[in-house]
Order: C-alpha cells, then sequence, then structure tokens
C-alpha cells in the first residue's frame, strides 16, 4: 500500500491540477471607459469625419442630403458586407462532433479498439468500439440541445431603421444599412450604425451602453472643437448600440458592422480565443490522472500474469482489458448529460445556459457581484415624497412640480414620468386647469435643471424650476416657509443642505422646486430669467426594493454566496437600498477611491467592501479580478457593452434576455427574469450538478482499482486467468451502462448547502480508501470457488470465472448506492427511480448471462444454487463495511 501512496502522490503533484473553477481573463483595457479600448486608427477616422465639411463627406461617401441610390447602396453592401457584427461562430455539426470524441479517454479506448482489433479480438474491438460510439453520441445529442436554445436566444440589438433611399423614406433591416445611408432618427430609436449628424433637434442620446455614463448626452450637428478628442465626447457623432432619449434628427451612416465602435468592443470579446474553463482544466487533470494510473497498471498485470502463466500473448489481452476497465469511459457522457439536464432545469426556471460548463461554475460561485438597479431594486421610480423646506407634506410642491412635468416637451425622463404617474393615481389631474403654458426653458446636463412658465387664469406668470439640489440652490436668494418668504442666507443653506443630506441617506433622490413670478406681458424667457428664485420644497423619489430581493439574499447568504454590489449611482442611495433588502453594508468604496490603489491594495478593499459606487467600466472589471486573484469564484450580472469585459473577466457571466447583443454574447447564462431568485436555483443546481459526477468519478476511480488490487493478488497465485478479457470488458460494459442514469439521481440538500471545490487529490485519496474494500471479498471470492465449489484447476477455470464476475459486477454497481451519499444507502438516503431501475437491471442481467443460454457465447457457466446464498452474504457483508467505513472517512476528511 505504500508503493501506492507513493505513486498517486507523485500523481497528484501535477503542476497541472491547479486550482479548478477559474477562467483565464481576458487583459486589462490600459484606461477607463469603452473609448479607451478603440483602435486608434478608428478614433482618428471618427475624429476626422466629425470634422470634416458636409459636402466633402457627401462626396467621399457618395451620398447627398437624400441618401444613397438603391444602386450605390447595393454596391457598398458588396464591399463592406452587412451592417451586423462578428459573433463567435457556431461549429459545424462534425466539428461539434469531433469535439465530442476528442477527450483522453475516447483516444485511448480508439487505441485499445485499434489493437485489439490487429490481434484479432473481435469481440473486444465491438465491446471497446460500442463505448466510444456511445459515449460521443450521447455527448453530441445533449450540446446539440443545449446550442440549439442558446442560439434562439440571440438577436440584434434593433429590427429596421428609417432611410432615405433615392429620397424616399423607407424602413430597412438594419443589417441591410450602407455607409453614406441618411437615417432618420426619433425618441426610443436605437442607432442602427455610427453616424455623423446632419441636422438635430433637442436631441438627447443615452450612451450608458458604451460609456457607462449614466444620464443621457446632448446632441448637435455642430462640429467638435479641436480640443476634443475623444469620438464619445464629440457632440455630433453617434454610435451604434446607443438610443435616442427625446428630440428627432437627420444623420449619415459613417460606419458599419465590425468597423464601428461597437464592433470593435465586439472584436474584443469575440476574437480572442476562449481558454479552457476551470472546469474543463479539472475535468482534464481528473482524466490524466486516472489514465496515469492505468499506464501504470496494466503493464503491471502484464508482466506478472506473463511470468506467472508463461503464455505472454494471453497476458497481453488480459492487461489491454484491465486498461479498458481501468478507463472511465462514460465520463464525458456523464458530465455532459448531467450539465444538460442542469441547463433543461434552469430553463423551467427561465434561465438559459449558453455553454454547459457555467452551470459547474454556478455551484462553485461564492461572490456575486451585481448592479442594484433592477436586481435588487424594481427598476420602476415612484414619488415618494413632495415636501416644503421642512419637510412637511406640501400640496403646493407636488401642484408645481406637476405642472412643471406635465407642460415640458424636452426629456421627460423617468422623474417626470413618476410625478405624472403619482398625479394620476391621486385622482388629481385637475392641477392644471387654471394654467396654460406660455413658454420652457429646456433641459441640459451643464445646468441640470430645467423650468417652464405658465399663466395663471391668465393673471400673472409663475416660472416653475425643476433640478438638481445645488444647481436650484444657486439660483435661489430665498425660501418660502409656510406663508412667510425667508431670505436664503448661510444658516437657511445649511439646514436646507442638512435636510437633503438626510433624504439621501434614507434612499431617496431628491429635487428641488423653486418659482418666481414674473410680469404676465413677457413671452420668451431665457436662462436669465432662471435668477432670484424662492425655493418652496422638495419632490423625493425612490426605486423599491423588489419584494424577491430579501429572501433571495438570504437564500444566497446561507448558501455560502457572498453578494458585492456594484454600481454607477449615488452611493447614499445604494447603501440604503442595501440595508432595505437585508444586505449588510460592510463598508462603502467610490469608484475614483480605487484609481489610486494597487493590485494587491483593491484586492483586500474588494473582499473587505460590500458596496462600490460611482464605478466606470473598468473599475468593475478591476474589482472582479481582484476578487478572483483572492480566490473566490466570482459570478458578474451585466447588460450594458460597458459591462462585456467584467463579464468575460468573471468566472461565470450572467447577463439578461434585455441586454445589448455584446452583453449576451460575453455571458455564459443569460436570464429571462431579472431577479436573484432564480440564481439561487442556479447555484442549486450547479452544485447538484458536481454532485452527481463526483459520484461517477469516485465510484469509477475506487471500483476499479479495487477491480486491479484483485487481479493482482489472484494473478500471482491462480493456475489460470482470474477472469477472461472478454469477462472484464463485458462487465464493464454493463457497469456503464448502469452510470447513464446518475445525472437524474437525487442529492442530500446538505450536500448543496454550501460551495464546492473539488480536488482531484480528494479522488485519489477516496480511492486509496475505498477500493481495497472491494478486493476483500473478491479474495473472499476466489478462496469461496476454489476451496467451497472446487474450482482449483484448469479445467474448472470456467467456474471460477462465472462466480467471481457476478460478485465484481454486483460489487460494482451496488456501489453506486453506497457511496453515492455519506447517509445510510436505502433508509436515509434513496436513488432517483431512474437509477435504482438502471442499476437492478444490470445486476438481473449481470446474473442471467452465465445462468442463461448466452453463457456460452461469453465462456462462461451456469452456478450451483448454493453459490448464492453464499453471494447474498458476500454483497450484505461488504454494504456492512462500507458503511461503516463511510462514517470514519467522513469524520476524518469530510464528504466534499
Amino acid at each position: 500500500m505504500t508503493l501506492f501512496k507513493h505513486l498517486f502522490a507523485s500523481f497528484l503533484n501535477s503542476r497541472h491540477l491547479a486550482r479548478l473553477f477559474r477562467r483565464s481573463e481576458l487583459p486589462l483595457p490600459t484606461a477607463q471607459g469603452a473609448a479607451k479600448v478603440l483602435p486608434n486608427q478608428l478614433g482618428l477616422a471618427l475624429g476626422l469625419a466629425a470634422r470634416e465639411a458636409q459636402d466633402a463627406l457627401f462626396e467621399r461617401l457618395t451620398s447627398g442630403s437624400n441618401g444613397l441610390s438603391q444602386e450605390a447602396a447595393q454596391a457598398v453592401l458588396e464591399r463592406d458586407g452587412p451592417n451586423e457584427m462578428g459573433h463567435e461562430k457556431a461549429l459545424g455539426w462534425h466539428q461539434r462532433l469531433w469535439q465530442c470524441y476528442r477527450n483522453p479517454f475516447n483516444v485511448l479506448l480508439t487505441v485499445l479498439a485499434l489493437v485489439s482489433w490487429l490481434t484479432e479480438d473481435v469481440k473486444a474491438t465491438i465491446v471497446i468500439g460500442t463505448m466510444v460510439v456511445l459515449s460521443t453520441l450521447l455527448r453530441f445529442v445533449q450540446e446539440g440541445r443545449s446550442s440549439r436554445a442558446a442560439e434562439r436566444l440571440q438577436a440584434l440589438v434593433s429590427n429596421t431603421a428609417t432611410v432615405l433611399r433615392d429620397g424616399q423614406s423607407c424602413e430597412l433591416a438594419i443589417r441591410e444599412l450602407a455607409a453614406g445611408d441618411v437615417v432618420m432618427l426619433s425618441a426610443g430609436d436605437m442607432i442602427p450604425a455610427d453616424c455623423r449628424l446632419l441636422a438635430a433637434k433637442d436631441l438627447f442620446v443615452s450612451q450608458a451602453a458604451m460609456t457607462g455614463e449614466s444620464l443621457p448626452v446632448e446632441k448637435s450637428a455642430e462640429a467638435p472643437s479641436a480640443a476634443i478628442t475623444d469620438p464619445f465626447d464629440m457632440a455630433n457623432l453617434l454610435f451604434t448600440g446607443t438610443n435616442v432619449i427625446s428630440g428627432s434628427a437627420t444623420a449619415i451612416v459613417l460606419s458599419t458592422g465590425n468597423r464601428t465602435c461597437f464592433g470593435a468592443l465586439a472584436d474584443r470579446v469575440v476574437s480572442s480565443e476562449r481558454a479552457p474553463t476551470a472546469f474543463q482544466a479539472g475535468i482534464n487533470s481528473v482524466s490524466w490522472l486516472l489514465i496515469r494510473f492505468a499506464l501504470v497498471m496494466a503493464p503491471l498485470v502484464f508482466v506478472v500474469n506473463g511470468f506467472t502463466k508463461g503464455d505472454w500473448s494471453d497476458a497481453f489481452l488480459f492487461a489491454l482489458s484491465i486498461a479498458v476497465g481501468l478507463t472511465p469511459e462514460m465520463l464525458p457522457m456523464i458530465v455532459t448529460s448531467t450539465l444538460a439536464k442542469g441547463a433543461v432545469l434552469l430553463a423551467r426556471r427561465k434561465v438559459v445556459v449558453k455553454r454547459l460548463d457555467a452551470i459547474q461554475s454556478f455551484g462553485a460561485m461564492t461572490v456575486l457581484c451585481t448592479d442594484k438597479t433592477g436586481t435588487l431594486t424594481q427598476d420602476e421610480i415612484v414619488l415618494e415624497r413632495h415636501a416644503d423646506i421642512s419637510g412637511q407634506e406640501s400640496e403646493d410642491v407636488l401642484k408645481f412640480a406637476f405642472l412643471n412635468s406635465h407642460y415640458q416637451t424636452g426629456l421627460k425622463n423617468l422623474l417626470d414620468r413618476a410625478v405624472l404617474k403619482h398625479v394620476e393615481m391621486l385622482n388629481k389631474l385637475n392641477l392644471a386647469q387654471d394654467y396654460r403654458k406660455i413658454d420652457e426653458i429646456p433641459f441640459d446636463f451643464v445646468r441640470r435643471r430645467m423650468s417652464v412658465v405658465v399663466s395663471e387664469r391668465e393673471d400673472h406668470h409663475e416660472l416653475i424650476c425643476k433640478g438638481a439640489v445645488e444647481e436650484i440652490l444657486s439660483c435661489c436668494t430665498a425660501v418660502r416657509q409656510g406663508e412667510q418668504v425667508l431670505p436664503l442666507d448661510d444658516a437657511m443653506l445649511a439646514r436646507v443642505t442638512e435636510h437633503t443630506r438626510s433624504l439621501n441617506a434614507q434612499g431617496l433622490r431628491v429635487v428641488a422646486l423653486a418659482v418666481k413670478e414674473v410680469p404676465p406681458q413677457k413671452a420668451e424667457y431665457s436662462l436669465a430669467d432662471e435668477s432670484d428664485l424662492t425655493l418652496i420644497g422638495y419632490i423625493a423619489f425612490l426605486d423599491p426594493p423588489k419584494d424577491s430581493s430579501a429572501p433571495a439574499l438570504r437564500a444566497l447568504a446561507a448558501h455560502g454566496v457572498t453578494v458585492k454590489v456594484l454600481t454607477g449611482d449615488n452611493h447614499l442611495v445604494t447603501a440604503r437600498v442595501c440595508r432595505d433588502v437585508g444586505l449588510q453594508v460592510d463598508g462603502v468604496i467610490l469608484g475614483p477611491d480605487l484609481d489610486a490603489l494597487g493590485d494587491a491594495a483593491l484586492a483586500d478593499v474588494a473582499e473587505r467592501n460590500t458596496v462600490f459606487a460611482k464605478l466606470s467600466p473598468l473599475h468593475k472589471e478591476r474589482l472582479v479580478s481582484a476578487l478572483r486573484g483572492k480566490g473566490h469564484i466570482v459570478g458578474f450580472m451585466g447588460d450594458g457593452i460597458n459591462d462585456a469585459p467584467a463579464l468575460r473577466a468573471a468566472d461565470i457571466g450572467i447577463s439578461v434576455d434585455s441586454a445589448v447583443d455584446i452583453a449576451k454574447e460575453a455571458a455564459d447564462i443569460i436570464l429571462l427574469e431579472k431577479s436573484l431568485m432564480v440564481l439561487e436555483e442556479g447555484v442549486l443546481q450547479g452544485r447538484r450538478t458536481f454532485c452527481n459526477m463526483l459520484k461517477y468519478i469516485r465510484m469509477t476511480a475506487s471500483s476499479n482499482f479495487g477491480n486491479v488490487f484483485s487481479v493482482l493478488v489472484a494473478s500471482v497465485f491462480l493456475p489460470f486467468l482470474p477472469m477472461l478479457p472478454v469477462h472484464l470488458l463485458v462487465q464493464n460494459l454493463l457497469y456503464d451502462v448502469s452510470q447513464i442514469a446518475i445525472p437524474f439521481d437525487n442529492v442530500d440538500a446538505e450536500l448543496v448547502a454550501q460551495p464546492l471545490d473539488w480536488n482531484p487529490r480528494d479522488i485519489g485519496r477516496f480511492m486509496l480508501f475505498f477500493g481495497p474494500l472491494s478486493s476483500i471479498f473478491d479474495i473472499a471470492t476466489f478462496g469461496l470457488m476454489w476451496y467451497i465449489f472446487g474450482a482449483n484447476a484448469e479445467a474448472k477455470q470456467t467456474l471460477f470465472q462465472s462466480g467471481w464476475f457476478i460478485v465484481g459486477l454486483l460489487t460494482q454497481t451496488l456501489i453506486v448506492h453506497l457511496i453515492r451519499t455519506p447517509k445510510l444507502p436505502f433508509v436515509q438516503s434513496l436513488a432517483s427511480p431512474a437509477l435504482l431501475a438502471a442499476t437492478l437491471a444490470i445486476m438481473a442481467l449481470g446474473i442471467w448471462l452465465p445462468m442463461g443460454p448466452l453463457a456460452h457465447a461469453f465462456k462462461l457457466q451456469a452456478l450451483p444454487m448454493a453459490y448464492f446464498p453464499w453471494l447474498l452474504s458476500i454483497l450484505l457483508a461488504y454494504a456492512a463495511l462500507t458503511t461503516l467505513m463511510k462514517r470514519v472517512y467522513r469524520r476524518k476528511f469530510g464528504w466534499q
């Protein structure tokens, strides 16, 4: 046994057995933001196009104000190709079949089948070939189903665009757009390609998906100044994947497909070859461990039998069969089937698995990084308070807020909609009946405020200004408290500031309201009129937590998964939401504070703290990589283009079906519902998958080790082979068939309570611990057949081999139930009906083969009835000893 321990120690100390469940990460961007990962050539080309004279631009693109002609557009499409992004190319069926076949076990078995054929052992060739074909085809079918489900999820960012062709407006599929096309844009449209504006009116565009900016950006047709070098800061450029919030525009297409900024970012994700996942590395390390074991033991059996029996030809065939028996050829199929079953179950929970291996990472995940909006919260802003400056509820404040939101025609954001909805719910839409609109001063993101001017009963004009607290205060000289108007002095300013901070700390987003009475004769108003205002109060908004967030977080915590919030939002609001949903806030860190930290310091900060706010895209990626560097298995949930690098950097990337295309491309898991509850189910399913795969590996490894140990003992003392090669092959094939039901087996609840870490070293230890137990009863069977039933000469070797064939197969099959659970089998933990049926059928078939009409074909013979009471005794004793040793093993090493 000491020899075997040293042997395994050398196997297990391989450098390849690195920590599992890791994915190699992409190189980090060198600077912040999406713009910083654009190729220099693309950035320069966009800058030149933004400043180019309009006539020169039309001439270069062979276009004009009426757009391209159909002939010109067709010529451009033939030159540039369709306007679509390069996705990871799907493999053809023959390539997928090759991938399913190409694993160490199948290659080894193919070599063994070839050797069997060359030595004219037809039966062995057929049996080994059947194993390879069965394993490959089952995996091919299962992966094909999962692949087709993932393909159905892929969708373009937008389907059609309004285009001018030959001067006529028409709707075209986005893939049919060509450089030089003139497109018409309005609120709600996705930008279909990289464009330059020709004309724009009150145009606001959300670039959050590209740059991570939380607020929309105002765009205009004016050329940028020479000081602006970043394409994303150029007001006359529009980018694929962004969308129009408000206003309208006419723009000319500069570039399409992979030549766009979107395409450059997509190419960074798609073109980088995906390194083998840590799960794949782990499976491969275990595979090579078992193969190395077979490569040592098979020659040892060959030498022992050659010297003791003198027939080197038979010894070679027998050693060949031992090599096949030691190879867990069904491992790839069991792994794929188990993962595919998990994918099917998750699909029922609105989770689509793009890559089967990701299910395993779900089970191993220890840290989940997620955004706040839409995940912890409902992503639906509601008006929570309308109060005067002292915090008392005020109908006047609500009325003026409604008038401002109702009459403005510019950017109607979520806050405006929340005000209008709140008033509608209160059935107070008559608030505007005494007013008519005179003018408005539109919102912009420099002033961060907007004003409307209304006339009350044609008596006087009222300017109502709404915006960010600090911007409103900068225009105010007085405050209204009750019926009094008081000056806004330093003491009052401090009081107002403290009150708004208190509201922020409660998780509320605060907007201030100020008014000013102006003469009724004036008809037009400008920014200069936003002065000498009187602050009347605040409206405060809340993005309410989801009802499912708190129980989901409790469930994830109970299962050993730590949730960290990574957001670009306000830190006070984020911290309050976290507290509301029961997420313990162990420190709040702001994005700018991370810039000065080195990798080691960042890793410590990432591990200690829970909430990270005001983050840029690079901050998110650095935090994910830092957590992985500290040994955590990290899941990242994101849905924007700026999330794609972090999605790839994480061990498991999670996105939603409403995400931008590149985020879905980078993700491993797609959620059809943006909820943490489905993630909890994914974690549990991943752990069940892990447990079922581990069962097969443990069963096969320990059983095979015990069989080889028994063969070595028998080979030394017996004058004939303890079992013929065909017996070993048939026994192995029957055992493998019984394992097909393992993916459908039940898993004990306590085995999935915490993240699972799989170490090949533990498998070797398990093999050494439980393998020799079966050898004890194999040797007892040898004595039984030799002394009790007189099978002690070559003339009676068939009787001996038949007796051991049944014992070997039944103990192998029984071990499935004995070590599938740390509990008492059949009593405290029962296998699934499918596994029970499969193992019972194989045990019955194993007894029938020597006793039935096919016995002669397999060189077996019927056993006397007196054999079966002995068989039952051996099986009961084996079950009792294994159950006892399970307790010893569990106390000493644990079960997982």
